[in-house]
């Protein structure tokens, strides 16, 4: 059977004949479910976004602050990293996953009630916690899951449900806060309930603890064992500008649709979000199996490119232009991501998946917190159209290194057997 063709089973869910261990793989539909968890904490990672407008308002403060705001997300989600992973491989997926799922519960708890920016802060910082425990245990949760012979397909899973959440909850944000009473506090008694049926997916999930516990420091910078930090490098040459785009998008999209719209209506904010992610899914789907190679040097295209027609639209009060933006930066995140998780799927032991999930969304997520707020402080000292306008600049370049970088690297790297 050619290799295509046995990608093609796998795609669609053969089932292979033992998972880790020698014990029989999950059904496919587990595999599904074990991509939940990651789902609905994602949708909590950005739930607030279209609301912004409305603390803004009610309680006052800057895009610098704003832009402060959401980077305590980061600052959060980078603790989480350096503990979470580590954890995760030496005790078992669950142990980690459920005290995050805890905590985003608490976070929306906080969400509801906010009326200052420090609570704002603090709900940001537990929600950042309980995302890094998601990109760690709970995206290693779903390869292990898939099994060894499904690899590709857990990784596709894995970062799907990653960019679909991420996507749905400033949509569902959005809706609520328009068409429900008590704006800011619908969105997240909904997001509570779909982190408890989350709850219920990982109390069932046929993931077994691991057998003996690993070696070294509990908190530590997350790494990948010896040999394989080409492959960690080139996967965060590309996600990193493709995430922080996003992470701009979702930070001062608002901003810029309020002024090229001249409206505030969150619908728009929430479902530019949505498309945006909704993107950067669909295209992960599309380019399942092309080579690594391709789906990286495309990630890293399509990023520049939609920091290019950022720029254009911020110039030109486009619409249209700023809404291709946001689905060229999901397209680049996307593909960026996925390209990442597969070189890692491809080589690393089960043992230390879930530290090397870590450290690829470590050396992403760092741009996506510093340049946003970067940008943001710009915009309030030089104007929105001048702050996005470097922004968009700086991050192209990015992305054409991350280009050079792919295709100057031996394909033997970017597409192990």
């Amino acid at each position: 059977m050619s290799e295509t063709r046995s990608r093609s089973v796998q795609a669609v869910g053969a089932r292979p004949r033992s998972g880790a261990a020698g014990l029989p793989a999950a059904p496919l539909r587990w595999v599904w479910l074990a991509a939940w968890p990651v789902t609905a904490v994602f949708v909590l990672s950005n739930a607030a976004t279209p609301l912004y407008v409305l603390w803004q308002r009610d309680i006052g403060f800057s895009k610098g602050t704003l832009t402060v705001v959401f980077a305590f997300y980061i600052v959060g989600l980078l603790g989480s990293l350096l503990v979470s992973g580590v954890l995760s491989d030496r005790l078992g997926r669950k142990p980690v996953l459920l005290p995050a799922l805890a905590l985003a519960l608490a976070a929306c708890l906080v969400f509801a009630t906010a009326t200052s920016v420090a609570a704002l802060v603090v709900a940001r910082l537990f929600t950042g916690i309980a995302v890094g425990a998601a990109v760690s245990a709970g995206m290693a949760a779903v390869t292990d899951v898939a099994g060894p012979g499904r690899r590709r397909t857990g990784a596709l899973l894995a970062s799907c449900a990653m960019v679909f959440g991420a996507g749905l909850g400033p949509l569902l944000a959005g809706l609520l806060s328009e068409l429900a009473p008590a704006p800011t506090v619908t969105v997240f008694a909904v997001e509570a309930v779909l982190l408890a049926t989350a709850v219920l997916c990982v109390l069932r999930m046929p993931v077994r603890r691991p057998a003996a516990p690993g070696r070294g420091a509990w908190v530590r910078v997350p790494g990948v064992p010896r040999g394989n930090g080409r492959r960690l490098a080139l996967g965060i040459a590309v996600f990193a500008p493709g995430i922080t785009a996003t992470s701009f998008v979702l930070s001062l999209g608002p901003s810029l649709l309020s002024g090229l719209l001249g409206t505030t209506n969150r619908i728009v904010a929430g479902a530019t979000a949505f498309a945006m992610f909704l993107a950067a899914t669909g295209v992960q789907f599309a380019v399942q199996r092309l080579r690594r190679r391709t789906v990286l040097a495309a990630g890293a295209v399509s990023t520049a490119l939609g920091m290019a027609a950022l720029v254009a639209a911020v110039h030109t009060s486009s619409v249209a232009v700023l809404v291709l933006s946001a689905l060229l930066a999901g397209a680049g995140q996307g593909m960026g991501q996925l390209g990442g998780l597969s070189l890692l799927n491809s080589g690393i032991p089960p043992q230390r998946l879930a530290e090397a999930n870590a450290a690829l969304n470590v050396g992403g997520y760092l741009p996506a917190g510093v340049l946003p707020v970067s940008a943001g402080y710009l915009s309030d000292a030089v104007g929105l159209t001048t702050g996005a306008t470097v922004f968009g600049a700086v991050l192209m370049g990015l992305a054409v290194l991350a280009l050079v970088t792919v295709l100057s690297t031996r394909r033997q790297v970017t597409d192990p057997a």
